[in-house]
């Protein structure tokens, strides 16, 4: 068995804190829904307002969006702490996030593959995905229950199951996910040879 957790500290804040400012986020743009249209991310004013590269990862469009998001974040986000370190951690899921964001505009840009330069993506789901990506490789083995699947299942088996399930969905950035979870992997990779 191999330990990974000499490589950062186990501290659960920095986890909590993403969380709280999704959270945060999440309640400002429900007292204010304009808010979506600064804090989203679009490919065609992604130039103009370059900030919602970073500000569309804790930008969520609905309660049930955002309840999933942060119950796989801190699940997948705790174990990788335990595994690697908080700051690991961190690096991965805002390295992942910005990956999802850029494929997303790069797909929106050119048209290719159902994209188009006027959709706006909002969530963190790329930078979650990249976590999931990460212990996919990490710990392919652990068995998980994903929602509404009753039925353990390993780990590499949810996140690769879900990343597909998900992408069939109409009005998800799949794109985003995609960018996240190649990320994730190539991190997997990376500290596996660690």
């Amino acid at each position: 068995m191999t330990s990974y957790n000499r490589y950062g500290s186990n501290n659960m804040n920095y986890l909590w804190i993403i969380m709280i400012l999704n959270f945060f986020v999440f309640l400002a743009t429900m007292f204010n829904n304009d808010l979506i249209y600064v804090f989203g991310l679009s490919p065609l004013t992604c130039l103009k307002y370059p900030w919602t590269i970073l500000t569309s990862m804790f930008t969520h469009g609905g309660f049930w969006h955002i309840v999933a998001n942060m119950l796989t974040l801190y699940f997948f986000g705790s174990f990788l702490i335990r595994l690697i370190g908080s700051g690991r951690m961190v690096a991965i899921y805002m390295i992942g996030g910005l990956a999802g964001n850029l494929l997303f505009i790069l797909i929106g840009l050119s048209g290719i593959l159902g994209g188009s330069p006027f959709a706006i993506a909002v969530g963190a789901s790329g930078a979650v995905f990249a976590l999931g990506g990460t212990l996919a490789i990490l710990a392919p083995n652990i068995k998980v229950i994903m929602f509404p699947i009753p039925i353990p299942m390993p780990l590499w088996v949810a996140v690769i199951g879900g990343f597909f399930i998900l992408s069939l969905l109409p009005g998800i950035a799949w794109e985003g996910h995609l960018g996240g979870l190649i990320i994730g992997l190539l991190a997997g990779l990376y500290l596996k040879k660690r």
